[in-house]
This record gives structure tokens, sequence and C-alpha cells, in this order.
């Protein structure tokens, strides 16, 4: 039965993303099979975290997916590791608005987890025993178990911190180190795929700073509840769904693909940016970053491709980087690209930020395949201007969208949204459903 420990932080930018893939890195190095998962909608974090541990990273949202699903998705992803490590997000309490949903805290109090927290301690000693007594005591069903100091300046610094902190064990101190880094840009980290770290020097500066045998220990106090019967999910395919996967697109959740599966559809992935176009009954372009690599995708014969295979009534769904690329134009520093064309609509790429948060839509009736109520997330630079008569699939009830209130643009049975969405409240079902009509025309 899985061990398990929650890697937290005090505020974003303390490290926890190192410590968490190092912690990560050390522990398969040590042969140990390591379930990785990510608190919140990050998709890129995850993409280290496969790379490091040869298991897709999970997710875990209690906003998107709720208690009972990231119960269910945790009990059946981890039931075969030997220990799972999940990485927090932002600081340890911080959820949507002023409540404790989505945050690190509530995946932790959820699961019944315990957290090591990671605190930032440049440029103080004795206050860091304030701020770590504050996270303990702030909420005592959060059960932090040990701390991780990072940006230690000198053995004499790691003493008087020592001194200081006597309530909760000290795991690890970690010295300031440059090399240890992974680069970012305006949406987050590099992917890994984009990545030369060494994975073996992280597991090493992590071997020689972290008492790892003391991580290991906390997450052995971690006490899985029996496992409930799952049922047979396997579904024979019988049908094939395109999905665009390069360095354009590449924001996706790996419950999306399965759901995908369950629902009885093969996936098929293809390179827009090579000009692939698979025989397929329909396409779903997650998010990334076509901005760039624009005059690769505006030379493509994929885009050159979809404005016909749309108006013929394939089946096609866009988020954030895929509505851009769907619609007619994308302007990034003046220039103008031309894209697919499938939407009547124009993208401009800005230098600020247009949208970050999670999101609620309800969806109009008889548009597309959407219905319900759906939760999701948005970050984008770009704004999206659609004609007047444009038809859209969401209401937001909170979010931008594309703007006016409304987000999912649609035509044909194609439709695309800046809205990220996950599988335990979008109707992939719905999807598939149009997809296998489609394809037995």
């Amino acid at each position: 039965m899985t061990k398990a420990i929650l890697i937290a932080g005090t505020h974003s930018g303390v490290g926890k993303t190192t410590v968490a893939m190092g912690i990560m890195a050390a522990l398969t190095n040590r042969k140990y099979r390591v379930q990785p998962y990510k608190v919140g909608p990050d998709y890129i974090d995850p993409t280290h975290h496969t790379a490091i541990c040869g298991t897709h990273s999970q997710n875990l949202d209690t906003y998107m997916m709720g208690v009972d699903d990231i119960r269910k998705i945790f009990a059946r992803t981890s039931v075969d590791a030997d220990i799972s490590v999940i990485e927090g997000a932002m600081g340890l309490f911080d959820g949507v608005d002023s409540t404790e949903i989505a945050s690190s805290a509530h995946v932790a109090k959820t699961l019944d987890i315990p957290v090591i927290l990671v605190v930032n301690v440049h440029g103080m000693s004795r206050s860091a025993a304030a701020i770590v007594k504050g996270f303990s005591e702030y909420d005592r069903q959060v059960n932090v178990a040990g701390v991780i100091l990072n940006q230690v300046g000198s053995e004499r610094h790691a003493r008087l911190l020592r001194d200081a902190l006597t309530d909760i064990p000290i795991i690890g101190t970690l010295p300031r180190n440059k090399d240890i880094t992974v680069p970012s840009r305006h949406l987050g980290l590099h992917m890994a795929s984009e990545q030369e770290y060494d994975i073996k020097t992280l597991a090493g500066f992590i071997e020689a700073n972290i008492d790892l045998d003391a991580v290991i220990s906390v997450a052995d106090t971690y006490h899985a509840p029996e496992p409930a019967q799952q049922p047979n999910s396997i579904v024979e395919p019988d049908m094939k769904i395109g999905v665009a996967l390069d360095s354009a697109f590449c924001f996706y959740y790996q419950d999306m693909f399965d759901s995908i599966k369950q629902h009885g559809a093969q996936i098929e992935f293809f390179s827009p940016l090579k000009g692939e176009l698979p025989d397929v009954d329909g396409i779903y372009f997650g998010g990334g970053y076509p901005e760039l690599h624009i005059a690769q995708l505006e030379k493509s014969r994929t885009t050159r491709a979809l404005k016909q295979l749309a108006a013929d009534g394939m089946p096609m769904y866009g988020e954030c980087g895929g509505l851009q690329y769907l619609c007619s134009s994308y302007e990034i520093e003046g220039v103008t690209y031309r894209m697919a064309d499938v939407f009547s609509a124009q993208t401009r790429q800005t230098n600020r930020l247009q949208a970050l948060g999670y999101t609620e839509a309800r969806a109009r009736d008889g548009m597309t395949f959407a219905s319900g109520t759906i939760l999701g997330h948005e970050f984008h630079y770009s704004l999206t201007e659609c004609a007047r008569d444009s038809k859209f699939a969401y209401e937001m009830v909170r979010g931008k969208g594309i703007g006016n209130g409304m987000d999912g643009i649609v035509e044909h049975n194609s439709m695309a949204s800046y809205m990220h969405a996950h599988p335990a409240t979008f109707p992939v079902g719905n999807f598939i459903g149009m997809c296998r009509k489609y394809g037995r025309r």
C-alpha cells in the first residue's frame, strides 16, 4: 500500500517545484515506484514529474474535480506505487477567493496526507520559526509534519535556524544553487521536453541536503483507505480521435485522455507543426504555445485542411491555444498570420495578462456537444474578436471567456473556448458521441 507526502510552500516562488521534482528524482534513483501528482490546474509541472518518474502525473483539483473525484483518482492511480509525491500550488492555504477550495491544504485534508512545508529563509533566522508556527497551527486538520528550509546562506545560518525551529522536524536545508532551476516564460515553466536538466544531478543535490529517509518516514504515516472495487473501464474502441500534440499544442490532462478512451475512442496523436492530419472521426486541440511557432503553423498542410473538414461536419474541440489556432488569423507584434479559419474570429497577442483564474460556464442548449455546468480555468495573454453573428456555447458565471460574458465559439460541429476544462464536468461522452455519429455517416 502506497506511502504519500504533499510538498507545499509558504507562497509561490519558495522552491517547492524544485524540491518536489528533486525528491521524486531521488526516490526514483533509489528504485522506488513513484506516482507523481500536482495540486491545481497546472499543465506544465506534471510534464516534468512524468519525465522524472516515468509515470503519468495526475492533477488533483478540488474546484474542478470535487473531493469525491480526487479521492477516486488518487485511489486508482496510487494503488501500485511505492510512494506518492504530490506537489502543491501557491501557498499551502491559498484557494479560490478566500476559501480553502482548490488549495494544497484542502487536498491534504481530503486525502489525509501529511505535508512537508518548504520555506524560503533567505534574509531571516528566528523569524522562520514564527512562520512555521503560524502555518502549522492555522488549521489543525492539516498535518504539517516537517519543514525543508530553502536558500540557506551558510552553515552558520543553518545552525541559527535549527536552534530557532524546535517544534517541527527540519528535514532538509538547501543551500543556494543557481544551477538547479527550470527556466520559465509567460505561461509558466518550460515544458519537460524543452529542458535539459540532469536528473541525476538533481537527485544528488536532494540526497546531499535533505534527509530522504525522514521524508519516507513522514510519507509512511499516511494510511490509505481500503481500495474500493474499481469497475471494469476497458472499452473496446470503435472510432478514432485525433489529438494535436507537439510543441505548439501540449497542455492536456491525463484524465482527459483516460476519459476519451473510456468512452470508446482510440487516440491518435499528430503534429500540426509537421503538417500531419490523421484519418479520424474528430479532433481535439489542447492549449500550448502556438504563438511561438506561428510562422510554421501558417505554412502547415494541417492548417489549410481544417476549414473544409469542419464545414463537412467533422467535430473539433479547441482550448485556448486551440481556439487561437482555429481562428481566421493571429496577430503577433504587428504581423498577422493566417490560421485555420474554422471560426470567423481574429486573435491578437498582447504583452499583458488578459485572464487568469478558475471559471464556471453554463452551457447553452442546442450548442454542439456542451451541456450542463462546466468548471475549468483560463490563463492567456491574447484577445479574440469574433464576428457579430458568432454563436457561443457558454455563458460565463465566473471568468472572462472570449468576452461579453460568453465563451466557446461555435461553427458547424466545432467549438473552441479560452476555458480549459476537466472531464469531471466536461461532457466528454457528448463530444465522442458526436464524433462517432460523424464517422458513421
